[in-house]
């Protein structure tokens, strides 16, 4: 899982995850350890079709509790009476993935006639379904007039995933990714003081072409922004993504736009820049390019064997632009990767390109550059307020920052 999805802070939030049975049943182990990466609590309850592929001893060894598997078992795990009514007085968000066709037409009709189906009819907070099955049962009239049923139900909806199936067709119904899942479930159990608002990241670095097959760029692995961009769409924002070259994933409801150039990314953020309430440019964008060679590769014999000198010009400065054009509603927040004169800088940046927020690290620190997952970062608003803030996760610092943004 990328560094991005591994938001912890969610202790005493309870978890409770329903597993039907399919050959994705194994997942959902992957699943219950994310849940308890981010602090959660989690029970668990397994249908009799789930334990012919995965045990409850599995959930139980890595940390589920309590497990529910037969409404009658008789066990340890029914030493209650209510056992189907606890997980709707304990757990804060109810997760049913794999979710199979059958469990689906039960919840879509409100029956109750096992342990997950009962438990899911009495709990009264959120419910999330994430379905697996072959394409064909998916694509079905009968399972996608329930899966309509759900959505009208208030049910969260996570969909499946294309590809190859165990039965080998391919088509719609693979289980979606657990990063999917987890988001989904994060969401549902954080608070949503960013609802309604628009936000417009950028991360990543740029690259700028020299010749066909050189270009001048830096080391940046994006992962503050995309940190930044998750914080924000878990606490219920509307997100934009402009990413320069980068392997990151982002969930299905954050938009992405990729460009590869610091012009290319000029262009996405001023165009979408009047529709946005927030604007936060964690994106290390080349403040120069070279005056392009040609689109063929430069062959050094053409040196003749003497030094090469490459011409740069200047590029447009992104977040200056933004912050001369901003509006009386909007908010912007810059960063900056430094090496020395590290205040100094923040302080001289969040004047002269007309910031509400900058944060600013000290590349040369261990564990606060490119490509790692934590920063020690320098805060300073236009309020006068100066944090010094010590080594953190980057997904700890990006809720940092929404909370001080908020709160100025």
């Amino acid at each position: 899982m990328q560094p991005h999805y591994r938001f912890a802070g969610y202790m005493g939030k309870c978890v409770h995850l329903g597993v039907c049975g399919s050959i994705a049943a194994y997942k959902s182990l992957d699943l219950m350890r994310a849940y308890q990466e981010a602090d959660c609590i989690v029970s668990a309850t397994l249908t009799d079709a789930c334990t012919k592929f995965v045990q409850g001893l599995s959930f139980e060894a890595l940390g589920a509790s309590p497990v529910y598997t037969s409404m009658f078992d008789g066990g340890p795990k029914a030493d209650t009476a209510f056992g189907h009514l606890e997980p709707g007085q304990t757990a804060d968000v109810m997760v049913i993935a794999p979710a199979s066709a059958n469990t689906i037409a039960k919840l879509a009709f409100g029956l109750a006639d096992d342990m997950l189906s009962c438990q899911a009819l009495a709990f009264p907070g959120p419910k999330i379904v994430a379905p697996a099955m072959n394409p064909r049962m998916w694509s079905a009239p009968a399972t996608q007039r329930n899966w309509g049923m759900l959505r009208e139900l208030g049910y969260i909806q996570v969909e499946p995933e294309s590809g190859h199936v165990a039965c080998g067709d391919i088509g719609k119904g693979r289980l979606a990714s657990s990063e999917e899942i987890l988001t989904a479930t994060l969401k549902a159990i954080s608070p949503q003081d960013l609802a309604g608002k628009k936000i417009l990241i950028t991360l990543g670095p740029t690259r700028e072409p020299w010749d066909g097959v050189r270009f001048w760029s830096n080391p940046s692995s994006g992962i503050m922004g995309a940190c930044m961009a998750m914080a924000a769409h878990l606490r219920g924002a509307e997100v934009s993504v402009v990413a320069g070259p980068t392997d990151l994933r982002f969930p299905s409801g954050i938009e992405v736009v990729s460009v590869t150039t610091a012009s290319q990314m000029f262009q996405a953020c001023t165009d979408l820049w009047s529709s946005m309430d927030i604007g936060c440019l964690t994106a290390a964008v080349a403040d120069y390019h070279p005056v392009v060679y040609g689109s063929d590769k430069f062959k050094k014999t053409e040196s003749n064997g003497a030094g090469l000198t490459i011409e740069f010009e200047p590029n447009q400065d992104i977040l200056k632009t933004l912050g001369d054009s901003k509006a009386e509603h909007q908010r912007l927040i810059g960063f900056a990767a430094e090496t020395s004169c590290l205040k100094e800088e923040a302080a001289r940046k969040l004047m002269s390109k007309n910031l509400d927020l900058i944060a600013a690290n000290d590349i040369s620190r261990q564990g606060s550059g490119f490509g790692v997952p934590t920063n020690q970062m320098f805060v300073l608003d236009s309020h006068g307020r100066k944090e010094m803030w010590p080594q953190l996760s980057k997904t700890e610092v990006a809720w940092r920052l929404w909370d001080h943004l908020l709160l100025g």
